[in-house]
């Protein structure tokens, strides 16, 4: 093989995995600003409506979601979901399964976004956990206060600093006060 078609080669196959990397979400910086520019839009509340987010309420009917009895802790926020999202089986970053908003005194800004996918789906294609930005998602056993089946997810403070860091779940900023 001469040297120039050596080259070539290298050069597609780093891009190939620049690209892959990229796609997955796992490399840091770069994936976390391609989820800010595809949700940007969702900051006024009724783009995200029109797209297909609807509001999340667990099973108590409550739809700011707090850690109970933890208020240090802080909360999540207000949850805006996508059902066709939510029950594809895949992670995409640009289209998050949910969108959080946190309440403030002039109403609800977009906060955060959550990356969703239902472990049975999930396990049955893929030998490890989930993982988008470099961290593995969470694991919501069965039982859980929104009555679904056992979930993988991952939030990401895109939006709103969380002193916890950008993929706790809980930001202790975040108040369902």
């Amino acid at each position: 093989m001469n040297r120039s078609v050596a080259v070539a080669l290298a050069a597609a196959v780093v891009g190939a995995a620049v690209l892959a990397t990229a796609a997955s979400g796992s490399g840091a910086a770069g994936s976390t600003r391609a989820a800010a520019q595809a949700t940007a839009r969702f900051h006024d509340l009724g783009v995200a409506k029109r797209a297909g987010y609807g509001l999340l309420k667990d099973a108590r009917g409550v739809a700011c979601i707090a850690m109970d009895g933890m208020p240090d802790m802080g909360a999540m926020g207000v949850h805006f979901a996508s059902k066709t999202l939510l029950g594809d089986g895949r992670l995409t970053v640009s289209k998050p399964e949910a969108l959080v908003y946190a309440p403030t005194g002039a109403g609800l800004r977009l906060a955060a976004v959550e990356y969703v996918v239902l472990k049975a789906q999930w396990d049955a294609k893929h030998a490890s956990v989930p993982a988008l930005f470099g961290h593995r998602f969470n694991l919501t056993p069965a039982g859980n206060r929104f009555g679904l089946p056992a979930f993988y997810s991952l939030h990401a403070w895109i939006w709103k600093q969380n002193p916890a860091g950008k993929f706790a779940m809980w930001n202790p900023e975040v108040s369902c006060r």
